[in-house]
């Protein structure tokens, strides 16, 4: 089979998107995931056989609905290339809003002018914020210590991986949320599981981890103990970042206020949704 005629079975019998289809061709020959131009400059090179049964695999696979990033085991977020598979929640560009408003607040007058900042990222999954974060503070050259923490010792395994892979400093913990935790932090972030026990849309999300999705009957338990737990573990002037819902803004919100945070505040996604929100602990 030629490359052609493989892309263009994958596309008409299994009803494959192009660029998926390229995607996984790239994936099965061993080739960089940005090579598509390759592809079209070999379209008619034959398929090696072991190459052609794996492409063949992988294309079923994600015809029958498996994600994209668990087939090629990688995904890029926040610039960051990251290593990826079933045992976490795939790192969506959403959450890239919570990331840019984490580093924002790493410019807060009492986050900058204090002793070096202490961040954490609760229910860390593949790494992704805590090390977006890690890595500006590289970048930057400044100071700060990003601490991320996960219930799951398989999450924790692979951000581990993550982190050692793109050399950035990260202190992992195994735990539930922050209960245990004695440090107290300049900057909590977190994106917590917030789909609702029973939200339709939870069979279109059947390969992810459901320890990462579901959060109670309206989707708002994990946020709530996150938010009722946090004033003991934030420093004055301390700021609490969360991802959630599209439709959970005004009920954060609320949880944040009645729980004495101020300057409390949404932060709106690419879509115009608002999609996390936030407030500052007083002091």
């Amino acid at each position: 089979m030629q490359i052609q005629q493989a892309l263009s079975t994958a596309c008409s019998s299994l009803g494959l998107e192009r660029l998926d289809a390229q995607l996984l061709l790239l994936h099965a020959l061993d080739k960089p995931l940005v090579d598509r131009a390759w592809l079209i400059a070999h379209d008619t090179d034959t398929l090696a056989r072991p190459a052609e049964v794996r492409y063949i695999e992988l294309a079923r696979r994600r015809a029958a609905g498996t994600p994209l990033p668990y087939l090629t085991g990688n995904i890029e977020f926040h610039g960051m290339p990251l290593h990826i598979d079933s045992r976490v929640l795939i790192p969506r560009p959403d959450t890239e809003t919570l990331v840019d408003w984490a580093l924002a607040c790493l410019h807060d007058s009492r986050v900058a002018d204090g002793p070096i900042p202490q961040i954490i990222d609760l229910g860390t999954g593949s790494g992704a914020v805590a090390l977006a974060i890690a890595r500006f503070l590289v970048q930057t050259g400044q100071a700060g210590a990003v601490h991320a923490l996960d219930v799951s010792p398989d999450a924790l395994a692979l951000a581990q991986a993550n982190a050692e892979r793109l050399g950035l400093p990260v202190q992992f913990m195994l735990g539930a949320w922050l209960t245990g935790i004695s440090a107290r932090y300049d900057l909590i972030v977190s994106n917590p599981p917030y789909i609702a026990e029973s939200d339709p849309h939870l069979d279109a999300l059947g390969h992810e981890p459901r320890l990462a999705l579901i959060s109670g009957p309206d989707g708002l338990d994990a946020i709530r103990t996150i938010v009722r737990q946090a004033p003991d573990h934030l420093q004055p002037g301390g700021w609490l970042l969360l991802e959630h819902g599209w439709d959970q803004a005004l009920a954060v919100r609320e949880l944040l206020a009645q729980a004495g945070f101020t300057q409390v505040q949404s932060r709106r996604d690419l879509a115009g949704i608002e999609r996390c929100s936030g407030g500052r602990w007083p002091g």
